[in-house]
Protein backbone atom coordinates (compact mmCIF):
# COMPACT_ATOMS: atom_id res chain seq x y z
CA UNK A 1 0.00 0.00 0.00
CA UNK A 2 1.30 3.39 -1.33
CA UNK A 3 2.39 5.99 1.88
CA UNK A 4 0.43 9.05 1.85
CA UNK A 5 2.73 12.38 0.99
CA UNK A 6 3.61 14.07 4.14
CA UNK A 7 2.12 17.64 3.79
CA UNK A 8 4.96 20.58 3.98
CA UNK A 9 3.38 22.17 6.32
CA UNK A 10 0.93 20.25 8.41
CA UNK A 11 -2.87 21.77 9.43
CA UNK A 12 -2.22 21.86 12.91
CA UNK A 13 0.78 24.16 13.04
CA UNK A 14 -0.72 26.62 10.19
CA UNK A 15 -0.91 29.57 11.94
CA UNK A 16 2.26 28.98 14.26
CA UNK A 17 4.19 28.64 10.84
CA UNK A 18 2.53 31.88 8.83
CA UNK A 19 3.46 34.07 11.90
CA UNK A 20 7.02 32.92 12.51
CA UNK A 21 7.22 33.22 8.14
CA UNK A 22 6.55 36.75 8.67
CA UNK A 23 9.61 37.19 10.84
CA UNK A 24 11.19 36.14 7.80
CA UNK A 25 9.61 38.80 5.92
CA UNK A 26 10.63 41.41 8.72
CA UNK A 27 14.44 41.09 9.09
CA UNK A 28 14.41 41.07 5.17
CA UNK A 29 13.37 44.25 5.43
CA UNK A 30 15.82 45.06 7.51
CA UNK A 31 18.48 43.80 5.38
CA UNK A 32 17.60 45.57 2.13
CA UNK A 33 16.49 49.10 4.32
CA UNK A 34 20.36 48.96 5.09
CA UNK A 35 21.96 48.04 1.99
CA UNK A 36 22.27 51.43 0.37
CA UNK A 37 23.19 53.19 3.45
CA UNK A 38 26.91 52.55 2.73
CA UNK A 39 26.59 54.66 -0.23
CA UNK A 40 24.09 57.22 1.38
CA UNK A 41 26.83 57.69 4.47
CA UNK A 42 29.70 58.10 2.25
CA UNK A 43 28.25 60.66 0.67
CA UNK A 44 26.48 62.80 3.49
CA UNK A 45 29.27 61.98 6.43
CA UNK A 46 32.06 62.47 3.35
CA UNK A 47 33.70 59.18 4.37
CA UNK A 48 35.95 56.46 2.17
CA UNK A 49 34.38 53.53 0.69
CA UNK A 50 35.75 51.69 3.52
CA UNK A 51 34.70 53.13 6.46
CA UNK A 52 30.91 53.19 4.81
CA UNK A 53 31.58 49.39 4.62
CA UNK A 54 31.34 49.61 8.17
CA UNK A 55 27.69 49.86 8.19
CA UNK A 56 27.59 46.33 7.02
CA UNK A 57 30.20 45.35 9.73
CA UNK A 58 28.30 46.43 12.01
CA UNK A 59 25.08 44.97 10.81
CA UNK A 60 26.03 41.46 10.21
CA UNK A 61 28.99 41.63 12.79
CA UNK A 62 26.40 41.89 15.36
CA UNK A 63 24.63 38.50 14.48
CA UNK A 64 28.40 36.88 14.61
CA UNK A 65 28.33 38.81 18.26
CA UNK A 66 24.78 36.94 19.51
CA UNK A 67 24.10 33.90 17.20
CA UNK A 68 25.45 31.73 19.77
CA UNK A 69 24.40 33.33 22.87
CA UNK A 70 20.73 33.24 20.98
CA UNK A 71 20.95 29.44 21.14
CA UNK A 72 22.06 29.00 24.29
CA UNK A 73 18.79 30.96 25.19
CA UNK A 74 16.73 29.27 23.13
CA UNK A 75 18.20 25.98 24.50
CA UNK A 76 17.37 26.99 27.58
CA UNK A 77 13.89 28.21 27.35
CA UNK A 78 11.88 27.68 24.03
CA UNK A 79 11.61 29.04 20.85
CA UNK A 80 8.38 31.62 21.67
CA UNK A 81 10.34 33.40 24.06
CA UNK A 82 13.38 33.42 22.25
CA UNK A 83 11.75 34.40 19.32
CA UNK A 84 9.98 37.46 21.92
CA UNK A 85 14.14 38.43 23.00
CA UNK A 86 14.51 38.87 19.25
CA UNK A 87 12.08 41.30 18.25
CA UNK A 88 12.72 43.25 21.22
CA UNK A 89 16.14 43.96 20.83
CA UNK A 90 15.36 44.66 16.88
CA UNK A 91 12.89 47.42 18.63
CA UNK A 92 15.00 48.85 20.36
CA UNK A 93 18.08 49.09 18.02
CA UNK A 94 15.87 50.54 15.34
CA UNK A 95 14.69 53.10 17.86
CA UNK A 96 17.71 54.15 18.80
CA UNK A 97 17.95 55.84 15.23
CA UNK A 98 16.51 58.52 16.94
CA UNK A 99 19.36 59.64 19.37
CA UNK A 100 21.75 58.42 16.33
CA UNK A 101 20.49 61.75 13.72
CA UNK A 102 20.35 64.40 16.66
CA UNK A 103 23.45 63.57 17.76
CA UNK A 104 24.69 63.01 13.60
CA UNK A 105 27.53 60.62 14.98
CA UNK A 106 28.33 58.19 11.96
CA UNK A 107 29.00 55.73 15.27
CA UNK A 108 26.10 55.96 16.96
CA UNK A 109 24.44 54.62 13.99
CA UNK A 110 26.63 51.74 13.87
CA UNK A 111 25.65 50.79 17.28
CA UNK A 112 22.13 51.58 16.75
CA UNK A 113 22.63 48.70 13.80
CA UNK A 114 24.81 46.41 15.66
CA UNK A 115 22.15 46.20 18.52
CA UNK A 116 19.56 45.78 15.74
CA UNK A 117 21.13 42.74 14.21
CA UNK A 118 21.21 41.16 18.14
CA UNK A 119 17.82 41.16 17.49
CA UNK A 120 17.98 39.30 14.37
CA UNK A 121 20.47 37.19 15.03
CA UNK A 122 17.89 35.91 18.07
CA UNK A 123 14.88 35.55 15.39
CA UNK A 124 17.41 33.38 12.26
CA UNK A 125 18.52 31.53 14.96
CA UNK A 126 15.28 30.70 16.58
CA UNK A 127 12.81 31.02 13.35
CA UNK A 128 14.75 28.41 11.00
CA UNK A 129 15.23 25.41 13.31
CA UNK A 130 11.47 26.04 14.65
CA UNK A 131 10.20 26.00 10.95
CA UNK A 132 12.43 23.15 9.92
CA UNK A 133 10.82 21.06 13.03
CA UNK A 134 6.98 21.74 12.15
CA UNK A 135 6.74 18.86 10.36
CA UNK A 136 8.12 15.79 9.07
CA UNK A 137 12.29 15.60 8.79
CA UNK A 138 11.55 14.53 4.64
CA UNK A 139 9.85 17.86 3.97
CA UNK A 140 11.75 20.36 6.23
CA UNK A 141 14.36 21.32 3.54
CA UNK A 142 11.15 22.36 1.36
CA UNK A 143 9.32 23.79 4.18
CA UNK A 144 12.30 25.89 4.53
CA UNK A 145 12.73 27.09 1.42
CA UNK A 146 8.79 28.15 1.52
CA UNK A 147 9.22 30.15 4.81
CA UNK A 148 12.66 31.78 3.49
CA UNK A 149 10.75 32.64 0.15
CA UNK A 150 8.70 35.09 2.03
CA UNK A 151 12.47 36.93 3.02
CA UNK A 152 12.94 38.71 0.41
CA UNK A 153 9.34 40.12 -0.24
CA UNK A 154 10.67 41.99 2.82
CA UNK A 155 13.53 42.62 1.54
CA UNK A 156 11.61 44.10 -1.53
CA UNK A 157 9.35 46.43 0.25
CA UNK A 158 12.48 47.60 2.19
CA UNK A 159 14.23 48.51 -1.18
CA UNK A 160 11.11 50.17 -2.12
CA UNK A 161 11.13 52.20 1.44
CA UNK A 162 14.94 53.09 0.90
CA UNK A 163 14.54 53.77 -3.18
CA UNK A 164 11.31 55.98 -2.49
CA UNK A 165 11.61 57.54 0.93
CA UNK A 166 15.31 57.79 1.56
CA UNK A 167 17.88 57.76 -1.56
CA UNK A 168 15.16 59.74 -3.75
CA UNK A 169 14.98 62.44 -0.64
CA UNK A 170 18.86 63.01 0.18
CA UNK A 171 20.03 66.63 -0.79
CA UNK A 172 23.23 65.46 -0.92
CA UNK A 173 22.71 63.24 -4.02
CA UNK A 174 21.58 66.16 -5.85
CA UNK A 175 23.62 66.90 -9.06
CA UNK A 176 24.14 69.44 -11.28
CA UNK A 177 23.72 69.05 -15.19
CA UNK A 178 27.27 67.56 -16.06
CA UNK A 179 26.27 64.69 -13.11
CA UNK A 180 28.57 65.61 -10.60
CA UNK A 181 27.30 65.62 -7.06
CA UNK A 182 27.10 69.40 -5.83
CA UNK A 183 27.70 68.66 -2.30
CA UNK A 184 30.92 67.80 -2.30
CA UNK A 185 31.11 71.71 -3.26
CA UNK A 186 29.27 73.70 -1.13
CA UNK A 187 30.29 75.13 2.13
CA UNK A 188 30.82 73.64 5.70
CA UNK A 189 27.41 75.80 6.79
CA UNK A 190 25.22 74.71 3.33
CA UNK A 191 26.78 71.05 4.01
CA UNK A 192 25.42 71.10 8.05
CA UNK A 193 22.03 72.13 7.15
CA UNK A 194 22.17 69.34 4.74
CA UNK A 195 23.70 66.33 6.81
CA UNK A 196 20.82 67.35 9.60
CA UNK A 197 18.23 66.67 6.87
CA UNK A 198 19.79 63.32 5.60
CA UNK A 199 20.16 62.05 8.27
CA UNK A 200 16.34 62.72 9.78
CA UNK A 201 15.59 61.24 6.03
CA UNK A 202 17.40 58.07 6.72
CA UNK A 203 16.07 57.99 10.49
CA UNK A 204 12.12 57.91 9.79
CA UNK A 205 11.89 54.46 8.38
CA UNK A 206 13.37 52.71 11.19
CA UNK A 207 11.95 54.61 13.86
CA UNK A 208 8.66 53.23 11.86
CA UNK A 209 10.12 50.10 11.52
CA UNK A 210 10.51 49.88 15.31
CA UNK A 211 6.76 50.37 16.14
CA UNK A 212 6.04 47.81 13.87
CA UNK A 213 8.36 45.10 15.46
CA UNK A 214 6.84 46.17 18.72
CA UNK A 215 3.53 45.02 17.87
CA UNK A 216 4.41 42.19 16.48
CA UNK A 217 6.16 41.38 19.75
CA UNK A 218 2.42 41.48 21.13
CA UNK A 219 0.91 39.25 18.32
CA UNK A 220 3.47 36.69 18.95
CA UNK A 221 3.71 36.90 23.24
CA UNK A 222 -0.33 36.13 22.72
CA UNK A 223 -0.75 33.77 20.19
CA UNK A 224 -0.20 30.06 21.04
CA UNK A 225 2.95 28.46 19.86
CA UNK A 226 3.99 24.75 19.30
CA UNK A 227 6.75 23.47 22.02
CA UNK A 228 9.75 22.14 20.84
CA UNK A 229 9.17 18.02 20.33
CA UNK A 230 11.76 15.73 22.29
CA UNK A 231 13.86 18.05 23.37
CA UNK A 232 16.76 17.29 25.61
CA UNK A 233 17.98 20.22 27.74
CA UNK A 234 20.45 17.61 29.71
CA UNK A 235 22.55 17.96 27.11
CA UNK A 236 26.13 19.40 27.87
CA UNK A 237 26.66 22.12 25.47
CA UNK A 238 30.27 21.29 25.20
CA UNK A 239 29.52 17.57 23.80
CA UNK A 240 27.26 19.27 21.69
CA UNK A 241 30.09 21.51 20.18
CA UNK A 242 32.03 18.84 19.57
CA UNK A 243 29.70 16.75 17.79
CA UNK A 244 29.06 19.31 15.31
CA UNK A 245 33.24 19.98 14.69
CA UNK A 246 33.88 16.40 13.78
CA UNK A 247 30.68 16.61 11.29
CA UNK A 248 32.08 17.41 8.01
CA UNK A 249 29.16 18.19 6.23
CA UNK A 250 28.04 20.76 9.06
CA UNK A 251 31.41 22.04 9.52
CA UNK A 252 31.62 22.76 5.87
CA UNK A 253 28.17 23.72 5.51
CA UNK A 254 28.99 26.76 7.49
CA UNK A 255 31.94 27.83 5.49
CA UNK A 256 29.95 28.00 2.64
CA UNK A 257 27.21 30.21 4.15
CA UNK A 258 29.60 32.69 5.13
CA UNK A 259 30.45 32.84 1.38
CA UNK A 260 27.47 32.85 0.59
CA UNK A 261 25.89 35.84 2.33
CA UNK A 262 29.19 37.95 1.80
CA UNK A 263 28.32 36.94 -1.25
CA UNK A 264 25.06 38.33 -1.46
CA UNK A 265 25.91 41.34 0.58
CA UNK A 266 28.56 42.40 -1.98
CA UNK A 267 26.50 42.11 -5.16
CA UNK A 268 23.44 43.92 -3.41
CA UNK A 269 25.49 46.40 -1.91
CA UNK A 270 27.70 47.64 -4.49
CA UNK A 271 25.20 47.25 -7.24
CA UNK A 272 24.84 51.00 -6.26
CA UNK A 273 28.51 51.53 -6.77
CA UNK A 274 28.59 49.73 -10.12
CA UNK A 275 25.42 51.60 -11.41
CA UNK A 276 27.89 55.00 -10.47
CA UNK A 277 30.94 53.96 -12.11
CA UNK A 278 28.28 54.18 -15.12
CA UNK A 279 26.95 57.63 -14.18
CA UNK A 280 23.53 56.81 -12.93
CA UNK A 281 22.54 58.45 -9.32
CA UNK A 282 21.63 56.41 -6.43
CA UNK A 283 18.03 56.82 -6.51
CA UNK A 284 17.66 55.19 -9.89
CA UNK A 285 20.11 53.11 -8.97
CA UNK A 286 18.53 51.13 -6.32
CA UNK A 287 15.97 50.37 -8.50
CA UNK A 288 18.30 47.85 -10.03
CA UNK A 289 18.50 46.63 -6.96
CA UNK A 290 14.75 45.76 -6.30
CA UNK A 291 14.29 44.17 -9.69
CA UNK A 292 17.40 41.89 -8.62
CA UNK A 293 15.42 41.62 -5.60
CA UNK A 294 12.30 40.47 -7.64
CA UNK A 295 14.27 38.49 -9.94
CA UNK A 296 15.79 36.40 -6.69
CA UNK A 297 11.88 36.05 -5.26
CA UNK A 298 10.73 34.74 -8.52
CA UNK A 299 13.93 32.00 -8.83
CA UNK A 300 12.77 31.12 -4.73
CA UNK A 301 9.51 29.60 -6.11
CA UNK A 302 10.95 28.32 -8.56
CA UNK A 303 14.32 26.65 -7.22
CA UNK A 304 11.32 25.35 -4.58
CA UNK A 305 9.31 23.63 -6.83
CA UNK A 306 12.19 21.72 -8.76
CA UNK A 307 12.99 20.39 -5.42
CA UNK A 308 10.15 18.45 -5.63
CA UNK A 309 12.19 16.43 -9.16
CA UNK A 310 15.51 17.28 -8.46
CA UNK A 311 17.94 16.70 -5.43
CA UNK A 312 18.95 20.07 -3.50
CA UNK A 313 22.58 19.24 -3.60
CA UNK A 314 22.64 19.12 -7.45
CA UNK A 315 20.66 22.08 -7.86
CA UNK A 316 23.03 24.12 -5.25
CA UNK A 317 26.09 23.23 -7.35
CA UNK A 318 24.38 23.88 -10.86
CA UNK A 319 23.35 27.63 -9.12
CA UNK A 320 26.44 28.34 -8.05
CA UNK A 321 28.13 27.45 -11.49
CA UNK A 322 25.30 29.90 -12.47
CA UNK A 323 26.40 32.56 -10.59
CA UNK A 324 30.20 32.54 -11.36
CA UNK A 325 29.36 32.41 -14.93
CA UNK A 326 27.56 35.66 -14.44
CA UNK A 327 29.77 37.20 -12.20
CA UNK A 328 32.60 36.63 -14.90
CA UNK A 329 30.27 38.92 -17.10
CA UNK A 330 30.18 41.42 -13.98
CA UNK A 331 34.00 41.44 -13.96
CA UNK A 332 34.95 41.50 -17.47
CA UNK A 333 31.89 43.76 -19.36
CA UNK A 334 32.54 47.51 -18.41
CA UNK A 335 28.91 48.53 -19.33
CA UNK A 336 25.34 48.17 -18.98
CA UNK A 337 25.78 44.71 -20.10
CA UNK A 338 27.74 43.62 -17.14
CA UNK A 339 24.78 45.56 -14.44
CA UNK A 340 22.37 43.63 -16.11
CA UNK A 341 24.54 40.25 -15.30
CA UNK A 342 25.04 41.74 -11.71
CA UNK A 343 21.40 41.69 -11.45
CA UNK A 344 20.62 38.22 -12.81
CA UNK A 345 23.01 37.09 -10.46
CA UNK A 346 20.30 36.73 -7.51
CA UNK A 347 18.63 34.24 -9.69
CA UNK A 348 21.47 32.03 -8.82
CA UNK A 349 21.92 33.13 -5.37
CA UNK A 350 17.85 32.50 -4.25
CA UNK A 351 18.57 29.04 -3.07
CA UNK A 352 21.68 28.85 -1.85
CA UNK A 353 20.67 30.25 1.75
CA UNK A 354 18.26 28.02 2.88
CA UNK A 355 19.64 24.91 1.33
CA UNK A 356 22.99 25.44 2.66
CA UNK A 357 21.23 25.88 6.05
CA UNK A 358 19.16 22.74 5.51
CA UNK A 359 21.97 20.28 4.40
CA UNK A 360 23.96 20.87 7.35
CA UNK A 361 21.57 20.74 9.69
CA UNK A 362 20.13 17.41 8.29
CA UNK A 363 20.06 14.85 11.39
CA UNK A 364 21.37 16.74 13.61
CA UNK A 365 18.49 16.27 16.38
CA UNK A 366 18.58 18.40 19.35
CA UNK A 367 21.73 19.57 18.66
CA UNK A 368 20.36 21.77 15.92
CA UNK A 369 19.92 24.66 17.44
CA UNK A 370 23.36 25.37 18.74
CA UNK A 371 24.41 24.15 14.90
CA UNK A 372 21.64 26.70 13.70
CA UNK A 373 23.85 29.13 15.91
CA UNK A 374 26.96 28.08 13.58
CA UNK A 375 25.24 29.19 10.94
CA UNK A 376 23.78 31.80 11.76
CA UNK A 377 27.02 32.93 12.98
CA UNK A 378 28.18 32.73 9.27
CA UNK A 379 26.65 35.71 8.46
CA UNK A 380 29.52 36.73 9.82
CA UNK A 381 30.85 36.87 5.93
CA UNK A 382 28.36 39.92 5.28
CA UNK A 383 30.21 42.04 7.77
CA UNK A 384 33.58 41.06 7.08
CA UNK A 385 33.32 40.73 2.71
CA UNK A 386 31.76 43.95 2.04
CA UNK A 387 34.75 46.50 3.68
CA UNK A 388 37.42 44.48 1.60
CA UNK A 389 35.28 45.28 -1.59
CA UNK A 390 34.99 48.58 -1.25
CA UNK A 391 38.82 48.53 -0.33
CA UNK A 392 39.11 47.29 -3.81
CA UNK A 393 36.93 50.11 -5.09
CA UNK A 394 38.69 52.58 -2.93
CA UNK A 395 41.57 52.00 -5.82
CA UNK A 396 39.77 53.75 -8.74
CA UNK A 397 41.31 51.63 -10.97
CA UNK A 398 43.37 48.16 -11.43
CA UNK A 399 45.40 48.35 -14.61
CA UNK A 400 43.16 49.51 -17.35
CA UNK A 401 39.94 48.40 -15.42
CA UNK A 402 37.96 50.16 -13.08
CA UNK A 403 38.39 48.91 -9.47
CA UNK A 404 34.59 48.35 -9.09
CA UNK A 405 34.87 45.91 -11.63
CA UNK A 406 38.27 43.80 -10.17
CA UNK A 407 36.13 43.93 -6.86
CA UNK A 408 33.75 41.15 -7.59
CA UNK A 409 36.31 38.91 -8.08
CA UNK A 410 35.43 38.24 -4.02
CA UNK A 411 31.70 37.26 -5.30
CA UNK A 412 33.14 34.58 -7.89
CA UNK A 413 35.20 33.19 -5.08
CA UNK A 414 31.96 32.84 -2.95
CA UNK A 415 30.15 30.92 -5.68
CA UNK A 416 33.65 28.52 -6.28
CA UNK A 417 33.16 27.46 -2.23
CA UNK A 418 29.25 27.14 -2.63
CA UNK A 419 29.81 24.67 -5.94
CA UNK A 420 32.58 22.68 -4.57
CA UNK A 421 30.11 22.51 -1.44
CA UNK A 422 27.33 21.35 -3.59
CA UNK A 423 29.77 18.58 -5.34
CA UNK A 424 30.77 17.46 -2.03
CA UNK A 425 27.62 16.81 -0.76
CA UNK A 426 26.11 14.59 -3.15
CA UNK A 427 29.24 12.33 -3.94
CA UNK A 428 31.18 12.49 -0.59
CA UNK A 429 28.76 13.26 2.39
CA UNK A 430 26.04 10.82 1.60
CA UNK A 431 28.78 8.07 2.59
CA UNK A 432 30.07 9.69 6.09
CA UNK A 433 27.71 8.84 8.86
CA UNK A 434 28.20 11.01 11.67
CA UNK A 435 28.01 9.38 15.04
Amino acid sequence: MKEPKKPVVPKKVLLPFILITSLFAMWGFANDITNPLVAAFQTVMEISNVKAALVQFAFYGGYATMAIPAALFVKKYSYKKGILMGLALYAVGALLFFPAAQFEIFGFFLVSLYILTFGLAFLETTANPYILSMGASETATRRLNLAQSFNPMGSLLGMFVASNFILSALESDKRDAAGELIYTSLGEAEKAVIRTHDLSVIRDPYIILGFVVIAMFVVISVAKMPKRANADHTIKTADTFKRLFKNVKYREGVIAQVFYVGAQIMCWTFIIHYADNLGIPKATAQNYNIVAMIIFLSSRFISTMLMKYLNSRFLLMVFAIGGMITITGVILIQGMAGLYLLVATSAFMSLMFPTIYGIALENLGDDATIGAAGLVMAIVGGALMPPLQGAIIDLGTVGSMPAVNISFILPFISFVVIAIYGYRTMKVHPKLEFK
